[in-house]
C-alpha cells in the first residue's frame, strides 16, 4: 500500500500578533467619514468587535471579518483557529452565527493540498458554530493567510458592546493568557510539545460555549481579546470613563506562558501593545511574566465581560462547571486622573 504524502508544514509568522498596534489603528480610522443611517447600530465610529445592521425591530445581522497569517505549522490546525478567531466577534457582540465566506491568500507555488487541509479545517469550525460556508475568495501572495468574513443574527435589543461598563462590575475573562508567547516560543524550542498542546486547543475552541453561559447573566459589557491584548481590550472597554484594577494572582494564563515570558520570550505584537498602554498602566507588583501575558496577543482569545458584583460568583462557577478556564480577575473603579501607589500589593492599575 503506498505510502500517504506527508502534507507541507506552515512558517509560524503571524497569528493576532499581526494585528496593526491599537494607536496606528486608532489614528488612520479618526479622519475616515462615519456613515449616517439609522439602520446602523454599531459601527467604527466606536471600537467594538463588528458591524450591527437593524434590519427589522427583531432582527439584526452581525458583520465581521478576520484573517491572518499563521502561527501554527499544521494547515488543519490554522484553519480551525483562524476560523474559530474569526467567529468570535459574533459571539462578543451577543449573536450566532449565520453564514461565513473563505478569505483566502495564497502563493502560487505551493502545494494545493495544503490549502485543502486549512479550509477542511475551517469548514469543520464554522459547521460546529452552526453556521452555513457559502464560499470565497482567494488570490495568489507570498504568504498563506486566511480567514473568514462571517455574518451572524441578533435581536436589536440584546446587543452587547464592548464599553458600557459601569463603576463596581467584575471583571471575567474565559480563556487564559499567553498563546502567543506559547506559539513563539515553541517555534524556537523553548516551550514543550504539552504546552503548545494546551495553547492551541485553547485556540480552536469557539467562544460559542462561553457565550451560551454568559448570556443567562446580566452582564453590562463584552468583548473579545485577541490582538490588543488584555490590556488593550480592557481599556477600550473602560472607554475613559473609569479605571480597573486587575488582581495579578487572580488572572487566567497558561503557565509555560508565563515562565517563558519571565525568560524574555517576547513577541513583536506584545511590545506594540507595551508601547501604546504602559503609561495608562500602574504596576504594584514587580512580575516582568505578568506584564507581558497583559500585553500578549491573543489569537482566538476568551470573551472579557463586566458583570454585577452580585452575579460574579455565579457566572464564574458556571463557567468552570462547563470546563471553561474562565476567572474572576478585576474590578472596575471610578476614573483616576493620576496613577496612585497607595494600594495594597499584587494589583495592576489601568487608568
Amino acid at each position: 500500500m503506498p505510502m500517504k504524502k506527508e502534507i507541507e508544514q506552515l512558517i509560524i509568522c503571524g497569528g493576532c500578533n499581526a494585528k496593526i498596534g491599537p494607536g496606528n489603528l486608532g489614528n488612520i480610522l479618526a479622519d475616515l467619514p462615519k456613515s449616517q443611517d439609522e439602520k446602523l447600530l454599531v459601527g467604527f465610529d466606536a471600537t467594538d468587535d463588528a458591524a450591527v445592521i437593524k434590519l427589522t425591530d427583531e432582527l439584526a445581522v452581525i458583520q465581521t471579518l478576520d484573517f491572518f497569517p499563521t502561527m501554527v505549522t499544521d494547515p488543519y490546525l490554522f484553519g480551525k483557529i483562524a476560523a474559530a478567531n474569526a467567529m468570535s466577534d459574533v459571539y462578543a457582540m451577543g449573536g450566532d452565527v449565520l453564514s461565513a465566506l473563505n478569505i483566502v491568500a495564497f502563493p502560487e507555488e505551493k502545494e494545493l493540498q495544503v490549502l485543502k487541509e486549512i479550509l477542511r479545517g475551517g469548514a469543520e469550525k464554522v459547521q460546529e458554530a452552526g453556521g452555513i460556508l457559502a464560499g470565497g475568495h482567494s488570490i495568489h501572495d507570498r504568504s498563506v493567510k486566511y480567514g473568514l468574513s462571517v455574518t451572524g443574527t441578533i435581536h436589536p435589543n440584546n446587543i452587547y458592546k464592548n464599553n458600557t461598563c459601569q463603576e463596581g462590575d467584575h471583571l471575567i475573562l474565559t480563556k487564559p493568557l499567553g498563546v502567543s508567547i506559547i506559539t513563539i516560543g515553541y517555534s524556537a524550542g523553548a516551550i514543550t510539545k504539552e504546552g503548545f498542546a494546551k495553547a492551541t486547543k485553547s485556540m480552536e475552541t469557539l467562544n460559542k460555549y462561553a457565550m451560551a453561559i454568559i448570556r443567562k447573566y446580566p452582564i453590562t459589557s463584552c468583548t473579545d481579546v485577541t490582538g490588543f491584548g488584555l490590556a488593550g481590550h480592557l481599556h477600550e472597554m473602560l472607554h475613559d470613563n473609569f479605571s480597573a484594577e486587575i488582581y495579578s494572582e487572580k488572572l487566567p494564563f497558561f503557565e509555560e506562558a508565563y515562565e517563558g515570558a519571565k525568560a524574555f520570550l517576547f513577541t513583536a505584537g506584545g511590545q506594540r501593545n507595551r508601547n501604546f498602554m504602559e503609561k495608562k498602566m500602574a504596576f504594584y507588583v514587580d512580575d516582568l511574566g505578568i506584564e507581558e501575558l497583559l500585553y500578549d496577543p491573543q489569537t482566538s482569545g476568551g470573551l472579557l465581560v463586566s458583570i454585577p458584583a452580585k452575579e460574579a460568583k455565579k457566572l464564574e462557577e458556571e463557567l468552570k462547571s462547563a470546563n471553561i478556564l474562565a476567572k474572576d480577575f478585576g474590578v472596575v473603579t471610578k476614573k483616576r486622573q493620576q496613577k496612585s501607589w497607595f494600594i495594597k500589593k499584587k494589583i495592576v492599575r489601568l487608568v
